[in-house]
C-alpha cells in the first residue's frame, strides 16, 4: 500500500493568463486539489492501493473531496474531518510564460489538522510513504505530522518517496526539513534546480541506494541511480497545455505505481510522463480520465 501524508485543500484557477491574484477576473473550480491528495487520486485510478493521511472540514468542500477521493478508490483510513475548522483553499493565476502565483489558506484550517495515530497506524502498513515539500512549506503543526508519519514508515519497513515541490519563497527552516527528508528518501522526484536550492548533490543522493528522477514538464524526465547505465532520459508526448497544476504530482503517482506493479524504473518513468501530459490537458489537477494499469487489491 502506497501512503501519501499532507495537505487536501479545494482550488480556484483564474482564466486569464496575467498572472494575477488580486484583480477581478474570471475564476474556474473550485477544484478537489492539494499535492498528497493529488498524487492519491491519480494513483489509486492506476490502480495502485493507495491511502491518504490528511483531514477536511466539516463543510460543503470537506464533504465534496471526501466524496470524490472515496468515488477514486482512495482508503480513507487515515482521511479525517477536524471539527470547527473550515477545509482548506487554494488560488492559483497563471502568466502568459506559464508562471504562477499561488495564494492558500491553510493556516488555521482542517489541513494542519491530520490525525497523527491514524496516520501512524497507516505508516506502518504501507510499502510506500510520499511526501510533497509543499506539507513542509506549510510550517507547524502539518510538517511535523508528516515527519513523524515518515518516521513511523521507515521504522517498520516502508520506503520514502519525495517530491521536493519547492516554493520559490521557501524559508531556510522549510529547506532544511525537506532535506533531512531527502537524505532518508528511496526515491525522488526533483525538479530543475531544486537539489541545488536543498544543498545535495544527486550522486550523493544516488551513493545512497537513492533513485533520482529529475523531471522536466513539457522535457521529460532524467533518472539516475542503482541500476541505471549513466542518466537515462525519458520523453514526454506533445500536447496543448492547460493547467498544469499538479503535473508533477501526476507524475510521481503514476511512477510509484506503475513500479508497484513491477515495471523496471525506465518504463515507469514512460508511463510517468504520459499520465502526467495527460492530466495538463484539462482544466483542475484531478480532473483528466484516468484508466487502470492493471489489477490490484484495494486498500483499506
Amino acid at each position: 500500500m502506497i501512503l501519501a501524508v499532507g495537505e487536501a485543500l479545494m482550488e480556484l484557477r483564474r482564466v486569464e493568463t496575467r498572472g494575477e491574484l488580486a484583480a477581478a477576473g474570471t475564476w474556474r473550480g473550485p477544484f478537489c486539489s492539494g499535492a498528497p491528495a493529488i498524487f492519491a487520486s491519480v494513483a489509486a485510478r492506476l490502480g495502485a492501493p493507495t491511502v491518504l493521511a490528511a483531514a477536511v472540514g466539516d463543510d460543503a468542500f470537506g464533504r465534496h473531496l471526501t466524496a470524490r477521493l472515496h468515488r477514486d478508490g482512495v482508503g480513507g483510513r487515515a482521511l479525517s474531518t477536524a471539527a470547527g475548522r473550515a477545509t482548506a483553499l487554494a488560488m492559483v493565476a497563471y502568466d502568459a510564460g506559464g508562471g504562477r502565483d499561488f495564494f492558500f489558506s491553510v493556516r488555521g484550517s482542517a489541513a494542519e489538522a491530520v490525525d497523527v495515530a491514524a496516520a501512524a497506524d497507516a505508516a506502518r502498513a504501507a510499502t510506500w510513504i510520499h511526501v510533497s515539500g509543499s506539507s513542509i512549506g506549510f510550517g507547524d503543526p502539518l510538517a511535523s505530522a508528516v515527519e513523524s508519519t515518515v518516521a513511523a514508515g521507515l521504522r517498520a519497513g516502508a520506503r520514502l518517496s519525495l517530491d521536493p515541490n519547492l516554493r520559490p519563497d521557501a524559508p531556510s527552516e522549510a529547506l532544511q526539513r525537506t532535506a533531512a527528508l531527502a537524505r532518508q528518501a528511496s526515491l525522488l522526484f526533483p525538479s530543475a534546480g531544486e537539489l541545488k536550492a536543498l544543498a545535495l548533490e544527486s550522486a550523493d543522493l544516488a551513493g545512497r541506494g537513492a533513485l533520482i528522477c529529475t523531471t522536466n514538464g513539457p522535457g521529460g524526465a532524467e533518472l539516475r541511480g542503482p541500476g541505471i547505465d549513466g542518466p537515462v532520459t525519458v520523453s514526454a508526448p506533445v500536447v496543448e497545455e492547460v493547467d498544469a497544476t499538479g503535473a508533477g504530482d501526476s507524475f510521481a503517482a503514476a511512477f510509484l505505481a506503475a513500479l508497484e506493479c513491477g515495471a523496471p524504473p525506465e518504463r515507469a518513468a514512460a508511463t510517468a510522463c504520459a499520465v502526467a501530459a495527460r492530466c495538463v490537458t484539462v482544466m483542475g489537477a484531478m480532473e483528466a480520465e484516468i484508466q487502470p494499469l492493471g489489477p490490484a487489491p484495494p486498500a483499506d
